[in-house]
């Protein structure tokens, strides 16, 4: 080993390459990279090992799974076409997005040589990727035909609320409502077809499937049937709105983390989400950036409330609380929680 030049640890190298350790770890045990071996016998990464874990990365981020990534590192190209067919409409879509900001950039100039000054909320909706909406109805029980104005929507929105403050009926009423949207249920069915049945039948599907759950695996999902039931929802076509009935329902903390890091990765022209939730490995309050929005069912039954997700704002106090472990949700939510010692008493009393 040549000592002019600096090799990187197993750590340094996943740091500099904006990777995790483990999915380091991931690129060698498939032999996509081979690290070599230092005087005392631990993996180092020269620059041949840097340049080819760039690389990696690079063709990651185009889409393309473990197995592709290995076929196009020999020089084979096959299976490609739907990947580069993604990435271009991700591209098409960015420069939509693109001009029409600068449309309202130049349109805000026009208005300041006219005198008119720009507000604040025109200047801070250039960097906004909401969607505008301008669509107000009326609410179902338990709020007995209350008005509700939904203005906008993000990439990301959670539904939070405790048990029966009617998040679930707002969902449904949203999935009325909203254009092209369509209620995604705890069997992970749209509509009246079961999602996760039509991986085996739709190619291009199984294949986004089987890449999503690639990612996944690699950020320390457990590949189960829910999950897959999950992503088969998430990515097939139709709906322009998808709204999912507790997205965790059967996903251990690990997978959640890893499903919300993979939907905060994905692009802002993706279709919107309406996420209902109540874990707080999905919605971490301290993690929700400019692309996400909390809508809370308040326990009283007000009507849903945007909250903003720092302390102090209205209803961030509630929200953490739909968020909690569950012994802290019970006391807030007047239900005696549920310890060992009361399972044993109920086991031993008699049944009436």
């Amino acid at each position: 080993m040549n000592s002019s030049v600096r090799f990187l640890s197993p750590a340094q190298a996943a740091a500099r390459l904006g990777v995790s350790a483990k999915a380091l770890r991931l690129y060698e045990q498939r032999g996509l990279v081979v690290p070599v071996r230092n005087a005392a016998g631990w993996r180092s990464y020269g620059p041949a090992e840097m340049q080819r874990g760039t690389e990696i990365v690079a063709l990651r981020a185009l889409g393309l799974s473990l197995a592709q990534v290995a076929r196009v590192l020999k020089g084979e190209a096959e299976d490609l076409e739907p990947i580069l067919a993604a990435h271009q409409s991700v591209l098409e879509a960015d420069i939509r997005q693109l001009a029409g900001t600068i449309e309202r950039v130049r349109s805000l100039r026009a208005n300041l040589e006219r005198g008119q000054k720009p507000t604040v909320e025109e200047l801070t909706r250039l960097g906004d990727s909401a969607t505008e909406l301008s669509i107000g109805f009326e609410l179902p029980w338990p709020w007995g035909g209350e008005l509700f104005n939904l203005r906008e929507m993000r990439p990301l929105n959670y539904i939070v609320g405790p048990l029966g403050s009617g998040k679930t009926r707002l969902a449904l009423r949203l999935a009325e409502v909203l254009p092209a949207a369509t209620f995604l249920d705890l069997e992970r069915r749209v509509g009246d077809d079961r999602a996760s049945a039509r991986v085996d039948a739709d190619p291009t599907l199984r294949l986004r499937v089987n890449q999503t759950l690639g990612w996944l695996a690699e950020d320390g999902a457990t590949v189960s049937d829910a999950l897959i039931a999950l992503v088969a929802g998430l990515e097939a076509e139709g709906p322009a709105i998808l709204i999912v009935d507790m997205v965790e329902q059967g996903l251990d903390p690990a997978t959640q983390k890893a499903m919300i890091t993979h939907l905060r990765r994905r692009r802002a022209d993706k279709r919107p989400l309406f996420l209902l939730t109540r874990s707080c490995a999905f919605l971490d309050l301290a993690a929700v950036g400019a692309d996400e929005a909390i809508i809370l069912c308040p326990a009283n039954h007000s009507p849903p409330t945007w909250v903003a997700p720092y302390p102090g704002a209205p209803g961030y106090e509630a929200v953490a609380t739909c968020l909690a472990p569950p012994e802290i949700r019970a006391r807030t939510e007047g239900v005696v929680a549920w310890r060992p010692e009361r399972l044993e008493g109920l086991k031993s009393a008699p049944v009436s």
